[in-house]
């Protein structure tokens, strides 16, 4: 059964913007904290952003600090990620991830292994 499903990947230029989705079944979504992760070519998984079961917390990598924004809205059972300025680094397949805690901490929130929902994938692409 597929619990969460990522959508809006797609090409974009140097500069341009994305808005990322993901629908959640209610089991995989409510009172947790949901995360997006990604993989760029050639390198591991990696913390992009997270945001708590209430919305109130919200967690950054320092590569897209300023430039992504992360929400959610707990009536619809949706998490996105709004990505502007985007960079040819920003290119890689980007997962949405749903934590085992509705909170958030330092070190439960950058760490896949606190993740025990994920999705299938988005492919994003940035072109210089």
């Amino acid at each position: 059964q597929v619990q969460l499903v990522e959508s809006g990947g797609g090409l974009v230029q140097d500069g341009g913007s994305l808005r990322l989705s993901c629908a959640a079944s209610r089991r995989t979504f409510s009172g947790r904290a949901m995360g997006w992760f990604r993989q760029r070519p050639g390198k591991e998984r990696e913390f992009v952003a997270a945001i708590s079961a209430s919305g109130s917390t919200t967690y950054y990598a320092d590569s897209v600090k300023g430039r992504f924004a992360i929400s959610r809205d707990n009536a619809k059972n949706t998490v996105s990620l709004q990505m502007n300025s985007l960079k040819p680094e920003d290119t890689a397949v980007y997962y949405c991830a749903a934590n085992k805690n509705g909170g958030l901490s330092r070190s439960s929130t950058y760490s896949a292994s606190t993740y025990d929902y994920w999705g299938q994938g988005t492919q994003v692409t940035v072109s210089s």
